[in-house]
């Protein structure tokens, strides 16, 4: 930013809201100030992204949520309030953490507990990045998920503190359920 920009004129700092609808829901590893469950309407939650970096490597990837659109659609997660002062610096974890194909998108959040609404950062994963995998039968997802580990740890691990942390939430999601039980066999 430069001397001119930092003058009177310029727009105040402001705390930005963060949406975290996979592993940021359990493990957001970077400073908040709040942190409060949420939704999201018109997108839905699918283990559709390869994950090289985090929960599989590359030449075996494993499955990690992204969100597709569906108008119907509700998504639970979890945002989080970053400070004005610690935007620059948890955005820029943030783009590295998300760096396996996910980009940024503005969205309107419905805060929860208290009632509100939020624009917030989403990070989305779609299917013109190189990681994704796209739709699969679900015993396809999990026989994936079950033989892949990376760098984060066990693939499987994922999907069941994932689908722990939407239950602590009260959220229902089919899709996380149905491959968290289909693991659990």
């Amino acid at each position: 930013m430069s001397a001119a920009e930092d003058g009177p004129g310029a727009p105040a700092p402001r705390d930005l809201w963060v949406f975290g609808y996979g592993s940021l829901v359990w493990r957001p590893s970077f400073a908040f100030v709040e942190r409060r469950p949420a939704r999201l309407r018109g997108w839905t939650r699918r283990f559709w992204q390869g994950s090289t970096d985090h929960r599989g490597v590359p030449g075996a990837p494993g499955r990690v949520v992204t969100l597709h659109r569906s108008a119907e659609a509700v998504c639970w997660g979890t945002a989080y309030r970053i400070a004005a002062e610690r935007v620059a610096e948890v955005m820029a974890h943030l783009d590295w953490r998300e760096k396996g194909g996910y980009e940024r998108v503005d969205a309107q959040l419905e805060l929860l507990s208290p009632d509100g609404t939020a624009r917030a950062v989403v990070y989305v994963a779609t299917r013109a990045n190189p990681n994704y995998l796209g739709p699969a039968p679900l015993e396809a997802i999990a026989a994936q998920v079950r033989r892949s580990e990376g760098p984060s740890g066990p693939n499987p691990e994922y999907v069941l503190r994932l689908a722990e942390a939407l239950r602590t939430m009260r959220a229902e999601d089919p899709h996380v359920f149905a491959l968290e039980a289909l693991l659990r066999r």
